[in-house]
């Protein structure tokens, strides 16, 4: 397959995927206002707790046997690598470039968390039906099962791993907010207090010696470094007011109040609707019973996939849209540094890729993947996917870094047409070797 046959099949899904988004953008547009924010949010609830469930529910029942899970078991552990990865590059990338608190779970998760079910859903039948590809003329079915079961488990490690970091930057975006509404609360209580001291103590022909005198030093922000006597006293006492009243409270009772709360925080994203859907479409497709019920023209509850595969072929289209109606508003303004998005998409296409080749090909040398190289393409391919839409979702859901979002994935997924050409040829040259 040549190199331009290779940069069409490459470029289609990306391109498609940009040609919705405009569309959704045109539609969150003033001048037709379909998909005004809360439309975007009410139809983005909508596919987090209905549409992404059954997708997974559906592709996992009908394509992952037990068979296969047991042959396949590397590839949950080729996309934990690139979660870990990606998170450890991301997390460098963060404490080297400081972007604001509330974006640092943003850049964490886009370095993560990649798109590995709806492009490889699109791409690999693409190259199956190509001319001289090195997997066979008939390797469609195949692939699309060893797409399914990878946007199956990426769904597992994205709605654990990655909604946990971006529920996190959700609370650290309110908190923000938070802290600087009480802020400026204080700060006109404290003009207030200074103002009317002016007034009642000085007197008019000592006003400008003892403006100098009382008047407390600012800082850059626009905060006091110390407070009057009176607030200090008020502040003092308000902290010390919870440890004289609870003196059983503990370091081992605190322990034990953060342990509680983060296993209950892992119940909650382990719970959640998609990963849900995922554990049962994983054990409907593994168990035998319970596939020949759902499963096949005869099967007695056939009726119940059909229906689920009807909500799934839902997901893809509607999450695009909401993409692309978030990005009329990245496009007014962000927050985001060009060299936090440099990064990102150095990560992305640039390290992760050279890193997957690595682990793939020791992973073939070791023996633990099955004589398939269309397998090996696919976990190779994995590293070099643009950032999950997934996490649009979760910047839509918990409202927070949404203009960011949308400008990270305007620029990732307009390099992708050109990244995913470029390493799908160095894939193939090295499995065709």
């Amino acid at each position: 397959m040549g190199f331009v046959s290779l940069l069409a099949v490459a470029t289609t899904p990306v391109v498609e995927v940009l040609l919705v988004a405009l569309l959704g953008a045109y539609l969150a547009s003033p001048r037709c206002g379909l998909l005004a924010p809360s439309a975007r949010a009410d139809l983005n609830r909508v596919v987090y707790a209905v549409f992404t469930p059954a997708l997974l529910l559906a592709s996992l029942a009908s394509t992952v046997t037990l068979q296969d899970a047991l042959s396949w078991w590397f590839m949950p552990v080729n996309i934990g690598i690139v979660f870990f990865a990606g998170g450890v590059l991301g997390w460098l990338a963060v404490l080297v470039l400081r972007p604001p608190p509330h974006l640092r779970g943003l850049v964490v998760a886009s370095c993560s968390a990649a798109n590995f079910g709806n492009l490889l859903l699109i791409v690999i039948p693409a190259v199956c039906r190509e001319d001289g590809n090195p997997f066979g003329g008939d390797c469609t079915g195949i692939g699309l099962s060893y797409a399914s079961f990878s946007m199956a488990l990426g769904g597992l490690y994205i709605w654990t791993h990655t909604h946990g970091v971006m529920k996190r930057s959700s609370e650290v975006c309110r908190r923000m907010v938070a802290d600087q509404a009480a802020a400026e609360a204080h700060d006109h209580n404290k003009k207030d207090s200074v103002g009317v001291t002016v007034i009642v103590s000085v007197r008019p022909e000592e006003k400008g010696k003892e403006e100098d005198e009382d008047e407390p030093s600012w800082n850059e922000e626009g905060r006091p470094f110390s407070l009057p006597s009176s607030l200090s006293n008020q502040h003092h006492t308000a902290a010390l007011t919870p440890l004289l009243s609870s003196g059983k409270m503990t370091s081992s009772d605190s322990l034990w109040a953060k342990l509680k709360q983060g296993a209950q925080q892992i119940v909650e994203e382990i719970m959640a609707p998609p990963t849900v859907g995922a554990v049962l479409g994983f054990t409907v497709g593994t168990v035998p019973w319970l596939r020949s019920a759902f499963i096949g023209d005869s099967a007695p509850l056939r009726v119940v996939q059909d229906s689920l595969k009807l909500l799934g072929d839902g997901t893809i289209p509607c999450v695009i849209l909401i993409l692309g109606g978030n990005l009329t508003k990245g496009m007014r303004k962000t927050t985001m540094s060009r060299w936090v998005i440099a990064a990102i998409i150095c990560v992305r296409y640039v390290i992760l890729p050279v890193v997957g080749v690595a682990v793939v090909r020791s992973a073939r040398v070791l023996g633990f993947l099955p004589p398939d190289p269309l397998y090996e393409y696919v976990l190779m391919l994995q590293f070099a996917l643009p950032p999950a839409m997934s996490i649009g979702t979760m910047a839509q859901l918990y409202d927070v870094a949404q203009e960011e979002c949308s400008v990270i994935f305007l620029w990732t997924y307009l390099v992708a047409a050109l990244a995913l050409t470029a390493w799908s040829t160095v894939f193939m040259s090295i499995l065709a070797a």
